[in-house]
């Protein structure tokens, strides 16, 4: 078995325990958790959702742990994660329309902090001990401060005091949703403030490695040989930051699931309608089904990002691609 078919092994090894614990986790919980929120929830739910809830779960059915299970799976094949109390819509409906938003504002930001960061941290590995040093203390600062803190304070002063920024919301009102330039526009106007909190708080980790990296990587041989060669400067720290980037694409695996919980509160705090409101409201509601399912695509999403960051390891660096 090759290298890299043991990682995805591994991940489907993962994957199944995690579907697994969401599964079983409300089943364990003391009592019947699910028939005492239909009970707070008498009047609003229908005899319809009732049902649909007991058949889920297993309630009143007579099922055993087993059976369950094995329905659980089926129904996940078919894309049934059952059905939403508080907003009495199928899940794989709701989170259809709020994950979106989620992936969008989590994956731009994500992408754009780690590119950013990584050149950065290139320029001030590269030119180490000039004034580009003074830039650490300021970012090493803002990776200091909590996500929903510097969203706070960029929300008051950016967008409340100054009005250079739209705050609340994710497009402005009024506005037909569709891929037009207006409307897209504003999409983008509106996530600027949230994306750039989730920037400036991570920005820092990504430089700051990735300068001790090029640090290193300068007094190696194969840096000092295409020197004395007389090689362009371009392409010797080409050279360089190749192999100082391959520390940086193993931490970004780990580092996904950090930015996760970093942007569910940033979507709080800009009352972003993403995956993190919605989870806010399936707690208070207890709406345990909605819960399942924002677990099960926030888990799964992580599993997948960390299996893509993998793969391009696999590419930049040939001695892994050798052993797989």
């Amino acid at each position: 078995m090759t290298a890299l078919a043991r990682k995805i092994g591994v991940y489907i090894v993962t994957a199944w325990v995690a579907i697994t614990v969401n599964f079983l986790l409300p089943r364990l919980m003391p009592g019947n958790p699910i028939q005492t929120m239909i009970g707070k929830l008498q009047g609003r739910v229908t005899l319809q959702m009732q049902q649909a809830i007991q058949q889920q779960f297993g309630i009143g059915l007579h099922q055993s742990l087993w059976s369950q299970y094995v329905s659980y799976w089926s129904q996940l094949f078919h894309g049934n994660l059952g059905q939403s109390i508080t907003l009495s819509a199928p899940v794989s409906t709701v989170l259809g329309q709020t994950l979106p938003w989620t992936v969008g504002l989590l994956g731009a930001s994500t992408v754009l902090s780690f590119v950013l960061g990584t050149l950065a941290g290139i320029a001030l590995g590269w030119r180490r001990g000039s004034w580009l040093d003074g830039f650490l203390p300021v970012s090493t600062f803002f990776q200091a401060v909590p996500y929903f803190f510097l969203g706070t304070v960029l929300l008051l002063v950016l967008g409340s005091d100054l009005h250079w920024f739209p705050v609340l919301g994710n497009y402005a009102r009024g506005l037909t949703p569709g891929f037009n330039g207006p409307f897209l526009f504003s999409v983008v106007r509106y996530a600027e403030l949230p994306a750039a909190t989730i920037v400036l708080s991570s920005i820092a980790g990504w430089m700051l490695g990735m300068r001790n990296m090029m640090v290193t990587v300068m007094d190696e041989d194969f840096v000092l040989v295409a020197r004395a060669k007389g090689l362009p400067t371009r392409k010797v720290v080409s050279y360089a930051a190749r192999n100082a980037i391959l520390p940086s694409v193993a931490n970004f695996s780990l580092a996904i699931g950090l930015v996760v919980s970093g942007a569910l509160l940033v979507e709080l705090v800009f009352n972003y309608p993403g995956v993190g409101n919605l989870l806010l409201q399936a707690v208070l509601n207890q709406d345990y089904p909605l819960l399942q399912g924002i677990f099960l695509v926030i888990t799964l999403t992580v599993l997948g990002a960390n299996l893509i960051a993998d793969f391009i390891y696999v590419f930049l660096d040939p001695r892994v691609r050798q052993e797989a």
